[in-house]
This record gives C-alpha cells, sequence and structure tokens, in this order.
C-alpha cells in the first residue's frame, strides 16, 4: 500500500491523521510539503514542527519526501506533489493534512485499486460521501461523474493526463463539450463558470483541473455508501474551509465492512442531481427546520472568488 501525505503548517492536525496512517501501516509513504510564506513570520516554524511529525514513522517502511524550500501555493504545490508521487509509483492513496480517514478506508482504496486498476472508465476513488445519510445503493459504493476530493486514491494511467492549466477548455467549451455531461442548464452554466474562471488564474485549486479532467475523459470517481473521510480542518487556519460552522465540516464516518461490488459500471443519476444542488448549487441561505444550510459553495467561496487586484 501507497500512501500520499500532503502537508504544509498545521502540526495539530496533520498529528491526528498522521496517527490514522500510521495504524494502517503503509509499506511506502510519501510526504509532500510547501514551504513557508515569507510574509508569515511564524509559519517557518509551524512548517518545521509539521515536517518532524513525519520522523515519527515506526514501523516498516520506505518513506519518501519532497519538501518545497519555498512557497508554492496551493495549486502548484498540490499538482507538482501529484505528479512527483505517481513518477515514483502507479497507484497510491492521497490524504490531505486535515482529512480524517476512518480505518477502513485503506482497506477500501486498496481492494479498489486493484479491482478497477485497468479500467479505463474509472478515473478515481474518493472516501466522501455527502448525501446526508441517504443510502444510494444495496452495494458498498456507486459510481458518480463528481470527483470528491477529501481522500481519494487514483493511478499514475490518470494523473499523468491531467493538464493542471485546462489547455483544451477553450475549444471544448465552444463545441458545448460540457453537454454530455451537465444534467441541467443551472448546472451547464455553473461549471461554465467555474471551469472558466480556473482556466483564467482566477481561482487557485488543482481540484478544478482534475475533476475538468475526469470529465473531460469520461472518467468516473467511485463514491461510498457511507462517508469515510471527516474534513477536520474547517477554521480560520485553513486556506479555503474556513467556517467551522460549515455543514460539511467534522462529518462522522462509518466503516464501510466487507465491500459489496456493483454488477455494472454506471454513473448514479439521481446521486449526482442531489449533488449538485446540495454542494455545489449557488443558493441563497434558507432556514431549513430553524438552520441555514451551507452547500460547498459557501463553504469554499474564498476558493472561487477572483482574487483582488
Amino acid at each position: 500500500m501507497n500512501v500520499a501525505f500532503f502537508i504544509f503548517n498545521r502540526p495539530d492536525t496533520t498529528a491526528r491523521v498522521f496517527e490514522a496512517i500510521a495504524a494502517a501501516q503503509p509499506q511506502r509513504l510519501l510526504v509532500v510539503a510547501d514551504g513557508a510564506r515569507l510574509d508569515k513570520p511564524d509559519e517557518a516554524n509551524l512548517v518545521a514542527q509539521t515536517r518532524a511529525i513525519i520522523d515519527q514513522v515506526d514501523w516498516p517502511c520506505l518513506v519518501d519526501t519532497n519538501f518545497a524550500t519555498e512557497n508554492l501555493g496551493c495549486k502548484p504545490r498540490v499538482a507538482s506533489g501529484l505528479q512527483w508521487v505517481f513518477e515514483q509509483v502507479t497507484e497510491a492513496i492521497i490524504l490531505e493534512d486535515d482529512c480524517l480517514p476512518d480505518p477502513s478506508f485503506f482497506d477500501y482504496c486498496t481492494e479498489l485499486l486493484e479491482r478497477y486498476r485497468d479500467d479505463e472508465r474509472v478515473a478515481a476513488i474518493s472516501g466522501d460521501n455527502f448525501q446526508n445519510g441517504i443510502s444510494r445503493t444495496k452495494d458498498s459504493y456507486y459510481f458518480s461523474k463528481y470527483f470528491h476530493c477529501w481522500g481519494w486514491a487514483s493511478w499514475r494511467r490518470v494523473v499523468q493526463q491531467v493538464d493542471f492549466e485546462m489547455a483544451s477548455w477553450p475549444e471544448l467549451d465552444q463545441r458545448d463539450g460540457l453537454q454530455d455531461w451537465a444534467d441541467s442548464d443551472a448546472e451547464l452554466r455553473y461549471w461554465r463558470d467555474m471551469f472558466a474562471l480556473q482556466h483564467a488564474g482566477q481561482i487557485n485549486s488543482w481540484a478544478y483541473p482534475f475533476f475538468y479532467s475526469c470529465w473531460e475523459r469520461a472518467g468516473l470517481t467511485i463514491l461510498p455508501d457511507v462517508n469515510l473521510i471527516s474534513n477536520i480542518g474547517f477554521d480560520q487556519e485553513a486556506t479555503h474551509t474556513t467556517s467551522s460552522e460549515s455543514d460539511l465540516a467534522n462529518l462522522p464516518t462509518h466503516n464501510i465492512g466487507q465491500l459489496k461490488h456493483p454488477g455494472v459500471v454506471e454513473r448514479h443519476q439521481v446521486a449526482d442531481l442531489y449533488t449538485f444542488d446540495n454542494v455545489f448549487k449557488p443558493q441563497t441561505d434558507e432556514p431549513t427546520g430553524g438552520k441555514k444550510k451551507k452547500s460547498l459553495f459557501r463553504s469554499l467561496k474564498r476558493l472561487i472568488r477572483p482574487p483582488q487586484v
């Protein structure tokens, strides 16, 4: 089992995720870290504390590190880190420093990496489930057009094809290439706007180009029928997930148990429609049962807002 661990300046959350990795005892651990920002005087110390956690590896494990000497930023660091990881290995489980996995996440990924290793229809395996407790299948997982990046796994055959600059976007947009994947006009407008902003450099995300590449190649993501990842990083220290009141913060996780596999590889459209309406779709805050529901759109508003100039 190969685990890639992306860290930066958060020793508290990094220590918790590292503990989960240590319990799984991967044979190989590939650690990617960004450098401290020059305008943050205390950050160099936090970066050093975070990197020192990796020295606690005490099980038989090959540890490789890719530590930046200067700050590259979110998109360039993760993109270059992923490219480095998949130069070393042909498949890997990827965790960031605030994505705390259920113990069963590792066996889930390992089994599915092997099962779909050569299946070009499958681009990624995610541990995220944002269906709010709604079971979508009698099996252990289903297939989605939506790539979720809080704990996932993939193969070299996928990652090495990703163009993080999305050079093909203008041509694909001109020929209405998203029509094949959008389930509604609202969804089509939303993703055209997001991909246009990303291509123009107004969104600092590695995940949108990865997601775009999956759509461009008709690649599906495996999603579990129960949630396997809890994002423990929603606070003011986060880059994007700054609202601790988000409905997506600290989601409970569940043991997925022995896997029951679907008989066919096909997209679950009903689940995808729910995902767009409840996770991505921009909407006004409307009270639901006395509580305002926050979509991922608002939780990640810093991510999608064009930078101030």
